[in-house]
């Protein structure tokens, strides 16, 4: 994981350190052949499979940025800088922040870095969150798409729910055909 503290997020911050985040992961990506393959060019990311608009002097796709819709995000200037580089922004649908696996990361560290804490400064806030940077990249924890959450869901879903309320029963209710079989408070009448 890569983070900075900074006491603000604007694009003037943002933009200057997210270029010299992703120019550190292009060094580090191994050179692409004279030919790269068939997913590695600018046609595979389009639907209708032609060149997109000014591909030809593109460098293929190395890295896909994948971000949400926030305004800063789709600046005409970072774009082209992420697309001379070969780096392809992908944004998450608007409202779709569940999909940005940064959204629970973030949540992640600040429960880590704040949980029981009383800060006294931002400094104070800004340094617990970098050690928590550097402790989750010293042991990071996986993500698992559709993990215990998933099976927590699906075990819900095969319960039986009742109506609209919160109830739910183990095992279907043996409905009574016979109206007469129940007092006029809803209760059955004996064995």
């Amino acid at each position: 994981m890569r983070a900075e503290p900074a006491e603000h997020a604007t694009n003037a911050v943002l933009h200057p350190w997210l270029q010299r985040e992703l120019a550190a992961i292009l060094d580090d990506c191994p050179p692409l052949p004279d030919e790269p393959p068939a997913a590695r060019r600018w046609e595979a990311w389009t639907l209708s499979g032609e060149r997109p608009w000014g591909a030809e002097a593109l460098p293929a796709p190395r890295v896909l940025l994948i971000w949400d819709n926030l305004k800063g995000h789709t600046s005409w200037p970072l774009v082209r800088w992420c697309l001379e580089r070969g780096i392809l922004p992908l944004w998450t649908p608007i409202a779709g922040s569940w999909l940005n696996l940064a959204e629970s990361l973030q949540r992640i560290l600040v429960r880590r870095a704040l949980a029981g804490q009383h800060p006294a400064s931002a400094a104070q806030v800004m340094a617990w969150l970098a050690e928590a940077v550097v402790g989750w990249n010293a042991d990071p924890t996986p993500f698992v798409w559709g993990g215990k959450r998933a099976e927590r869901r699906a075990r819900a879903r095969e319960r039986h729910r009742l109506g609209g309320s919160g109830g739910y029963t183990r095992r279907p209710i043996a409905r009574c055909r016979h109206k007469a079989a129940y007092l006029p408070n809803g209760y059955r009448h004996g064995n």
